[in-house]
């Protein structure tokens, strides 16, 4: 068992987490499920799951308003679920190799997420597949549809903070000065008998989430940009900034390797950084596309693309008719001497201002 695995590694704290079957409010012990016979259904599984419903809930409506079906989010959801418990259980095991390998049944314990090990990084690169997946068979823009799927993300991610209260989870720093021993401000780690207080990392997170919620949804619902891709940019920067701040104060027990090496800096704060990077291109790129920006560089190798389009086409594009070819090729010659000397006078123009971004008719250099 896992659990096992963590054990010899002297982790006890982490052991009698994963084991226990309640959580401590207020100093007293509760119990995390609700037993039927002997089927429990954990309280951990009640919030993903009702964050899972209130997601598509207010998904529905911005959806609508966006002009698409809102029946295509139960298309999505079928495909996203599976894939995303794949993919953050993938994420974990990858991260924290060694523990896995080093397991008595190494598959067995890979396959057991019922003690825990799910990474929310690789739920979202799992789901953002998936979502493309399906935006591809649909034959629907795949950007609009993230930008729809940020917008209330945030919000799922609330209610698994609440799941990870209850399991225990999620903690930072043990807090020793009495004044700050209260909730929210930290919360009771432990057994019914013997506890601490530990900084509330999970409500911290979880009450930043909602404000990202709140902000992008309020945002999107009232864009009238034809460009998509600011919503979905703003999710990268904003969760990547609240996970990444947060992260290097979650105890060491929870804080994942470096694909099983430890590092000085957590893994996913340096992922958190790269989320942030990218949501900052994908804005830039969404403002170029909508026209607000002007990024030479990127006009430049837009335009070879178009110019290595329409070259294959024109390979293709071939009459049997060996009079109608030469006619053929001599327009398509044509047409593409056109457009290199359009491409080349751009650049020349290009070299003249000497501009690398162009925002607002205000010119920056590098």
């Amino acid at each position: 068992m896992l659990s096992e695995q963590i054990a010899r590694k002297g982790n006890k704290m982490t052991e009698n987490l994963l084991n226990t079957d309640g959580f401590i409010f207020n100093g007293k012990f509760y119990t995390n499920h609700i037993s039927i016979g002997n089927f429990s259904i954990y309280f951990y599984a009640i919030c993903i799951v009702t964050g899972m419903i209130l997601c598509c809930l207010l998904a529905a409506p911005m959806f609508k308003r966006k002009g698409e079906n809102p029946e295509l989010i139960l298309d999505i959801m079928i495909a996203v679920v599976p894939s995303a418990i794949v993919g953050a259980r993938l994420w974990y095991v990858l991260f924290d190799i060694k523990t896995f390998i080093n397991a008595e049944n190494p598959f067995l314990a890979i396959i057991d997420i019922r003690q825990g090990g799910l990474a929310i990084y690789g739920g979202l690169l799992a789901g953002a597949i998936a979502i493309a997946v399906v935006c591809k068979i649909k034959k629907i823009k795949v950007i609009k549809v993230f930008d729809l799927a940020a917008a209330v993300v945030p919000l799922g991610q609330v209610l698994g903070r609440w799941g990870n209260f209850f399991n225990q989870e999620v903690y930072g720093r043990e807090i020793t000065n009495p004044s700050w021993q209260f909730f929210p401000a930290g919360v009771q780690i432990g057994t019914a008998n013997s506890y601490k207080w530990y900084q509330a990392l999970f409500f911290y997170e979880g009450t930043l989430n909602l404000l990202l919620f709140i902000g992008l949804y309020i945002f999107l619902w009232k864009s009238k940009n034809k460009a998509y891709g600011y919503a979905t940019g703003g999710y990268f920067i904003g969760y990547g900034v609240i996970r990444g701040v947060l992260e290097p104060f979650r105890t060491s027990d929870y804080n994942l390797p470096w694909f099983g090496k430890d590092t000085s800096v957590p893994a996913m704060t340096i992922i958190s950084i790269l989320l942030v990077i990218a949501g900052i291109i994908l804005i830039i790129d969404t403002m170029r596309r909508n026209g607000v920006v002007k990024i030479a560089f990127v006009d430049k190798f837009i335009d070879k693309i178009s110019v290595w389009k329409k070259e294959k086409a024109a390979d293709k594009a071939e009459p049997k008719n060996t009079e109608t070819r030469g006619e053929a090729d001599n327009a398509n010659s044509e047409n593409i001497g056109n457009l290199r000397e359009n491409i080349k006078e751009n650049e020349n123009k290009n070299q003249k201002n000497h501009y690398i971004i162009r925002y607002k008719q205000k010119v920056y250099l590098l």
